[in-house]
């Protein structure tokens, strides 16, 4: 059942309207101040707000809290109602996101047909909003790490030409999200981007499903053609049958195949994007993957960076899967302190943006309602290891050690971990440890710490 929350202070105003929309079906709540509506909102998200412009004896007025409201809410519609309406008022209401403006005394009628129609705009738009997740991930590109600028400027190079590109990196890294944001920047944009989970579909259905079969009493499309004047994307490339393998080499090279069963050759115009997580020259080796395909795909081979190695994007990841929980399960929108940003980046993320992802997922279900997210509410499992559960426990191999030394280990283990975090720049690891950056070199020297960053993948660098 559809739920509205109605604010007006006149208690009969409220009353009234709450008791039209409870005959028509619809589930209410009514209040009469700025901070309860608020209240209200953090609480439970209404399908709709009825809002009066002017309410004594709050903090706010109607304006203030639409504006309020659309920024946190944005799919929820508000619809303004005023007595002292004017045509300034309506339209300065419209401007900030209302969806309507009704003014009193109002008919009954008309209050029915516009809830009605808010309520079923708003619903139009949270179904779309999900059919385009369904269809597939956002193809926004978000980072700011040099690990990642690198990867964008080499993906950007790629969208106008019709080359084919072999992403590769960790599982979970956001190699589909690569190759979307490849599809939508380029001339096809307009056209399928189809994906194909190499390693989600079984070896005896693959033919079937790339390239359809032909029955007696059905054709059945497959893939490649739906794909056609697009893109097609071959997510782990690796785990593709070897028997598939030469029929999709076969494609690559006449841009032309036949349905499984029958006769005809069916033309294709395809852009490949490929990735795969397999060190593909193993697997050559090893007789498992083509090495006529690998080349063929591998024209543009791009790197799409783990998690560890673009630290600085963990902060702006997550409060973009924030907002998108929002948006999508209508979580209240939470902010991230700057503490339990800082741990984010601390921790190890073998399972990258996907395990980032998720772990937002389990802190909105299972934190707090309201409020900033703190350092903790961040899983345990996911953070730094300790030998105790204790925070007064160390480790065997610092308690052995006389104080200087165990000093020594854990400065050393505290600037590598700061400056994997800041992706190995040392003007921004100095601010943050709060040492002039001269002290920070010294004390690098001095642990032996720039020789093995140096050998990582960090590495280090000056960048202001």
């Amino acid at each position: 059942m559809s739920n509205i929350l109605i604010v007006d202070d006149e208690r009969d105003i409220r009353e009234l309207i709450g008791d039209i929309l409870e005959d028509d079906g619809f589930s209410t709540r009514r209040v009469g101040t700025s901070d309860a509506c608020m209240q209200e909102v953090n609480q439970t998200t209404p399908d709709l707000l009825i809002l009066d412009i002017w309410l004594k004896d709050s903090d706010m007025d109607g304006i203030d809290i639409l504006k309020k409201v659309k920024t946190d809410f944005p799919h929820v519609p508000v619809v303004i109602i005023s007595g002292h309406g004017n045509i300034e008022i309506a339209v300065a209401a419209i401007k900030q996101g209302a969806y309507d403006f009704i003014e009193k005394p109002f008919n009954i009628e008309q209050l029915l047909v516009v809830v009605k129609r808010a309520m079923e705009a708003s619903r139009l738009r949270r179904e779309n909003y999900t059919l385009r997740l369904k269809d597939g991930p956002p193809t926004q590109m978000l980072g700011d790490s040099g690990n990642f600028r690198n990867m964008l400027a080499q993906l950007d190079k790629v969208t106008k030409s019709n080359g084919r590109v072999m992403l590769k990196g960790p599982s979970g890294s956001g190699k589909e999200m690569a190759a979307r944001y490849i599809h939508m920047q380029s001339d096809r944009a307009s056209a399928p981007f189809i994906a194909v989970n190499c390693a989600a579909i079984e070896p005896d259905r693959m033919e079937d499903v790339l390239f359809g079969r032909e029955g007696s009493d059905a054709i059945l499309t497959g893939l490649l053609e739906q794909a056609n004047g697009g893109v097609i994307y071959f997510d782990e490339v690796a785990e593709m049958p070897m028997a598939t393998q030469s029929k999709i080499l076969r494609v690559l090279v006449d841009q032309q195949f036949r349905r499984t069963g029958g006769s005809e050759n069916i033309k294709v115009d395809l852009r490949v994007v490929s990735s795969t997580s397999q060190d593909l020259s193993k697997a050559i080796a090893k007789r498992t993957f083509r090495e006529e395909l690998y080349h063929r795909l591998n024209v543009v081979p791009i790197e799409v960076p783990p998690l560890e190695s673009r630290r600085e994007d963990i902060p702006i990841l997550a409060r973009s899967f924030l907002k998108q929980f929002h948006e999508i399960q209508g979580h209240t929108l939470r902010e991230l302190s700057s503490d339990a940003a800082t741990l984010l980046q601390t921790m190890s993320w073998p399972g990258n943006i996907r395990q980032l992802r998720n772990v937002v997922e389990r802190i909105l279900i299972l934190g707090e309602l309201t409020g900033s997210i703190t350092a903790d509410e961040i899983p345990n499992e996911t953070g730094p290891t300790t030998d105790g559960p204790e925070p007064t426990v160390i480790s065997p191999a610092l308690a052995t050690l006389p104080l200087r030394e165990a000093r020594e280990v854990f400065e050393r283990q505290y600037l590598i971990t700061q400056i994997n975090r800041f992706s190995g720049n040392i003007s921004k690891t100095a601010n943050f440890v709060g040492m002039e950056r001269s002290a920070l070199h010294r004390k690098l020297k001095s642990l032996d710490v720039v020789s093995s960053l140096k050998s990582s993948s960090a590495g280090v660098s000056e960048e202001e």
